[in-house]
Formats: C-alpha cells, sequence, structure tokens
C-alpha cells in the first residue's frame, strides 16, 4: 500500500464531491487527507490517499473519465468590461450566448436600471488560454458598445473563482518549471501547509501570499535589484575578513590569508552570478584561490550555493543528511512536519538550490570528550594563523549547526544561533518573517535555541571578563558586531555594493 497525492476539479454540483469519493472507495482507497475551502477556490479538492497502485490507477483512470482529475494548469485570461444591452427581453440571453459559446466562464454579473450605471451591465469573466478572450472581445465589440475595465492575459487579477490556477500560474515564474505534473504535486503540498497553519488558526489566503512573497522577493533581489552589505575588517596579520549581507538570507564571510581565501557559508544558489561579480569588485579572485567552504548548517540560504565550487566542503554529518533528504529538520523533533518539509522544498525551488557535491563533501569527526560551555569541541581548524575550535551546537535552529570560536581573540562564528536582528534592514526583516509565518518558527526546537543563545553570549561574556575585551559575534545574518554588557554594536563601517552603483559607504549603518 502507498500514499498518492493527487488535485481534482470537482463542479459546483449537490452530489459532486460525493461522486468522486465514491471512486476512491469502490477501488478501496483510504482517504488520509481531503482539503475543500469554497472561500478559496470553489472547485479545487486536493487528496491524499492510500491504495494499491493498481488500485490508485484505476481510482485516477475514473476521475480522469469524469473529467475530475486535474492532470495540467490550463492558462487562462480574464476580463472585465462595462457592455451596453439593448433594455429588452432577451438581450442579456443574446449575449451570454455568445459569451458561453466562447467557453467564457461568468464570474460575476451586475445590472440596476436604478443605480448609478443604468445604461451598462458590468461583467467579469475567465476564458481558458488567452488567444480565444481576444477573439471573444472583437466579437463582442463587433455586437455591442463595450467598455474594457480590466484585461489580464496572466490570471493574476480579478476575482477568485480559480484561484489555485493562478496561484499555480504565479508559482510556474518564480520557480521556473515547465512540469505541470510537478507544479500540480507540489501546490499540493503548499495546499497541505495551508490547511495546516489554518488548523492553528492563520487565515489560508494569507499563507498563500506569504508562499508568493517570499519568491518574488527573491526573484527581485537577482541580478538588477541585487545588492549586499559588506563590512572589510582585519582579524590579525594574516587575514582579512570580507562579511557580505545578501539581500535575503544567510551572510557569507570570505576570509583571505596568505595561502588563499576560505569561504564560511555560500548563500542562495541564484545568487551565485551575483556574488561572483561582487567577488570582482572588490578584487577577490575566488575562482582561482579558494581552497575550502566551511558550512556552517544545511539551510539553503547557508549552503546552496557550494556546488558551483570544486573544492572541499567541511561540515557536521548532521548537515550532509539534511542536504540528502532535502528536510532542514532531519534529526530534531520537528522532523515529520509538514510545515518544515514544505518550506525547505520550496525555498530550495526558489533559490535554486545547489549544495556542495557528494564528492566534495568532508565530515567532521564527531569522537570528542572536550567542551566548551554547554557545546562539545568536535574539531579545530586553522585560517591563516587563526585557530578556530569547532563547536556542535545542540540543535536548537538546526542539527548539525556548527559555531567556531577563536580563543585568542574572542572571534565567535554563531551561524543562526545568536546575531544582532537590530542591524538587519527592514527588507530584510521582512522577509525573514516569511519563513516565522511559515514554519511558526526558524528554529526547530525553541527551548534548546535559547539555551544556544544563552550558552553563546556566556562564552562571549566569559572572554570579555578574562581579557577586558569585547568578543566580536559574526552572526549568520546580519551585521558582524562586539558584543559588551549584554548589548551587540555595529563594528568598522559598512559599504552598501550594488552592480550599477558599485561600492558605497552606506549611509544607514545600524
Amino acid at each position: 500500500m502507498n500514499r498518492y497525492a493527487f488535485v481534482t476539479t470537482i463542479p459546483n454540483l449537490t452530489g459532486a464531491l460525493q461522486r468522486g469519493v465514491a471512486i476512491i472507495t469502490e477501488h478501496n482507497g483510504n482517504i488520509n487527507r481531503i482539503h475543500f475551502d469554497r472561500g478559496i477556490d470553489p472547485y479545487t479538492v486536493f487528496f491524499e490517499v492510500t491504495a494499491t497502485a493498481e488500485k490508485y490507477e484505476h481510482i485516477r483512470r475514473e476521475l480522469a473519465d469524469i473529467g475530475y482529475l486535474q492532470t495540467t494548469l490550463e492558462t487562462f485570461a480574464c476580463l472585465k468590461i462595462h457592455v451596453h444591452l439593448p433594455h429588452e427581453s432577451g438581450g442579456l440571453n443574446d449575449f451570454l450566448k455568445m459569451t458561453t459559446g466562447a467557453g467564457a466562464e461568468i464570474t460575476s454579473i451586475t445590472f440596476d436600471d436604478a443605480g448609478i450605471h443604468p445604461d451598462w451591465v458590468t461583467i467579469c469573466m475567465s476564458v481558458r488560454e488567452s488567444s480565444p478572450v481576444e477573439e471573444l472581445l472583437h466579437a463582442l465589440k463587433s455586437h455591442y458598445p463595450i467598455e474594457v475595465l480590466e484585461f489580464d492575459n496572466t490570471g493574476q487579477s480579478l476575482d477568485d473563482t480559480v484561484f489555485y490556477l493562478r496561484f499555480a500560474q504565479k508559482m510556474r515564474t518564480l520557480i521556473d518549471t515547465p512540469d505541470d505534473d510537478f507544479l500540480l504535486r507540489f501546490l499540493g503540498e503548499i495546499n497541505h501547509t495551508a490547511q495546516d497553519l489554518t488548523a492553528r488558526g492563520e487565515n489560508p489566503k494569507m499563507v498563500f501570499q506569504n508562499v508568493l512573497g517570499a519568491g518574488e522577493y527573491i526573484a527581485l533581489t537577482c541580478k538588477d535589484g541585487f545588492y549586499a552589505d559588506v563590512q572589510v575588517l582585519t582579524l590579525s596579520e594574516e587575514v582579512t575578513l570580507y562579511a557580505i549581507q545578501l539581500p535575503s538570507g544567510g551572510n557569507i564571510y570570505l576570509f583571505r590569508t596568505l595561502d588563499g581565501i576560505e569561504m564560511l557559508d555560500t548563500g542562495y544558489g541564484v545568487y551565485y552570478p551575483d556574488v561572483m561579480q561582487l567577488f570582482a569588485a572588490y578584487g577577490l579572485p575566488v575562482t582561482e584561490e579558494l581552497t575550502r567552504i566551511i558550512v556552517s548548517h544545511g539551510d539553503a540560504d547557508h549552503c546552496g550555493a557550494g556546488g558551483f565550487f570544486d573544492v572541499p566542503a567541511l561540515m557536521h554529518p548532521a548537515t550532509w543528511e539534511i542536504i540528502r533528504t532535502g528536510n532542514r529538520a532531519w534529526g530534531s523533533r520537528s522532523a515529520g512536519m509538514v510545515l518544515e518539509e514544505v518550506y525547505t522544498t520550496m525555498i530550495a525551488l526558489y533559490s535554486r538550490w545547489n549544495p556542495p557535491e557528494e564528492k566534495n563533501i568532508h565530515l567532521i569527526a564527531m569522537e570528542s570528550d572536550e567542551k566548551r560551555s554547554i557545546f562539545p569541541v568536535i574539531g579545530r581548524i586553522t585560517i591563516g594563523d587563526l585557530a578556530f575550535e569547532i563547536l556542535e551546537t545542540p540543535g536548537g535552529h538546526q542539527v548539525g549547526e556548527l559555531v567556531l570560536y577563536c580563543p585568542k581573540e574572542g572571534y565567535l562564528f554563531t551561524a543562526d544561533s545568536f546575531m544582532n536582528f537590530a542591524s538587519l534592514t527592514e527588507e530584510r526583516r521582512r522577509y525573514n518573517s516569511y519563513a516565522d509565518f511559515l514554519v511558526t518558527s526558524v528554529n526547530v526546537d525553541s527551548d534548546i535555541a535559547r539555551t544556544e543563545r544563552h550558552a553563546l553570549s556566556g562564552i562571549a561574556q566569559e572572554f570579555t571578563s578574562e581579557t577586558g575585551r569585547p568578543s566580536t559575534i559574526f552572526g549568520g545574518h546580519g551585521a558582524v558586531s562586539e558584543y559588551g554588557d549584554g548589548i551587540l554594536t555595529v563594528i568598522g563601517t559598512i559599504e552598501h555594493y550594488t552592480h550599477a552603483g558599485g561600492r558605497e559607504l552606506s549611509e544607514d549603518k545600524p
């Protein structure tokens, strides 16, 4: 017995839903999930059923025979018009004969001879494919006086009669796939997220708005829309650090040493061409001199461009499992949550997920009895003349997340466990809010995450107590900051980079 998901389009008629369910029942299919909400879309019903492969094929075939099974995502156009109809018996009927003959579906109609437009009928309609609607409009104009109020051949406006078709058309442009079968499956997964969050009290329309909002922001901040905030810091005699805040997602840290360049985290894959252009603007020959990538954890915004670099990629074994399974909550108590699984898939698609290739992955050996605070010290690395401990977090933000600590200088590269949230721009905060909404928390275990933050601040405070110097926090997001008296303060200068403007001193240093 296997579990199958599919999408149906069911007529808005009494008994229509029961007819589809009866076919599933006749072939011994057990319905694990069903979701239908007339307030979202009056026709689309999502199913997940358990059945044998043979029985499932019978179910699909019979649903297809009666026109219920949705296997393609049609394109359509929407038209809203004022039309002047003869004020006589049969005037509206004749008009509707023309629209029905053209395959148009009337989604709204309003007329009142005592209203403010007594001579006009206002009509909204949807027509499958955009060419027929243009033909229909031409035919209507030859018979009636018409004022076009709105004509949209992208399916992105007017009413919500075919909400899921409109949503899928927008998704297609964001994930760049012509594959209807894949898009339908993914639409079902997004619907499952909406169903789950609706049960938690959220507005389902807000779920879809956030799903699209995340993708639209990533798409808008590539190429001509790309920007980054950069801090260039001298860490030692041999190491210069380039701390790069991308438009969305995590930071990239480049260590330029006498022996070459090392990279901590890579950002989204979709930003790779833009990031390479930024590197060139800063005189960083990454293609020639990159020797190693260090991956702090398995989220797409931290390792999603690793596959573009043919160099060793050092990571925790759990991070490799997260990459391999495509589930950011792997190994945590949130591992089976629909929200986490769907969000991982969604961001991977939007961000053109391209993690390090398996042949380049170097896993950290896990045998260690040494600890710093609550964190096992699972390894040591040297970058230039700086020696770092590799600390394993307990898995609050994500299982397998790594922290790098330089005891001599108090440098803490804390990934997403501890950062200067106040330094995030409003745009970056808004982007981060999509994840907070869609998975309810960016941490796979919020209780453990709080413990991690407290312990990391304790390490920073201990360094200050011992040396009289502030510790420096290099968070997974936000600006590099000094930590003192419980406060994070941005250090150095921040340059704002765009492809058009190049490097400019930021006027909005947080």
